[in-house]
């Protein structure tokens, strides 16, 4: 024999469930939200810009956009200054204990060198690769989207300073911070700090104490 399944009342149950569950059902902070909110709309709006970039095609659309994309690369190769000398420096600015901020200036400027050699490096192989001189590594790759999206390619971003910034607004502010340690090898130690142009800000608040 058959029975009859009592849907109904499960039907009418499963209409009653709330459309969106907050985070305390799964034992999280109600933080944990806007977290979740943060990294939809941010995968929406990378799905967004691949869409775009990837819309050139083949002919002239494909070469418009290599042909941007190599401008882009030339303009912030040419912005950007080559690796600070640092024995030299050292010479000028010997490490000794009375003077502990010659130990930030040094230990700042080797942080800079690696974000710098690989922001040269990395645009000096983009561009033969566009001209087809070298492979398009999955690297080089990965720094071209980036730049045609306008954001700091991932491969920088592991050698930088912490930064939200979008593509234009970081490489400007890098030049500013490099100016600022340009500045203080050529004319002294200045008498008023840019704390935040700091790589590793609690090196100097260390060297501040001592």
């Amino acid at each position: 024999p058959s029975y009859p399944a009592p849907m109904g009342g499960a039907v009418e149950f499963i209409k009653g469930l709330p459309t969106s569950v907050t985070p305390e059902v799964f034992g999280l902070h109600d933080n944990a939200d806007i977290t979740k909110d943060q990294q939809e709309t941010n995968l929406m709006l990378d799905s967004l810009l691949l869409t775009l970039s990837a819309g050139g095609g083949g002919g002239a659309g494909g070469a418009d956009s290599e042909s941007l994309l190599n401008d882009i690369a030339t303009d912030i190769f040419n912005k950007m200054p080559k690796e600070f000398d640092v024995e030299t420096v050292q010479r000028k600015y010997p490490v000794r204990y009375e003077e502990s901020m010659n130990t930030v200036l040094l230990q700042e400027l080797i942080r800079f060198n690696k974000l710098i050699k690989v922001i040269r490096t990395s645009l000096q192989e983009l561009q033969k690769a566009i001209k087809g001189l070298v492979v398009m590594s999955s690297d080089l790759e990965d720094v071209a989207k980036a730049l045609e999206t306008g954001k700091v390619p991932g491969m920088w971003a592991g050698k930088s300073y912490p930064s939200l910034k979008p593509l234009g607004s970081y490489v400007n502010d890098l030049l500013a911070r490099l100016k600022f340690l340009q500045d203080w090898i050529d004319v002294g130690q200045p008498s008023v700090f840019w704390i935040s142009g700091f790589f590793f800000t609690h090196a100097f608040l260390t060297g501040g104490l001592q």
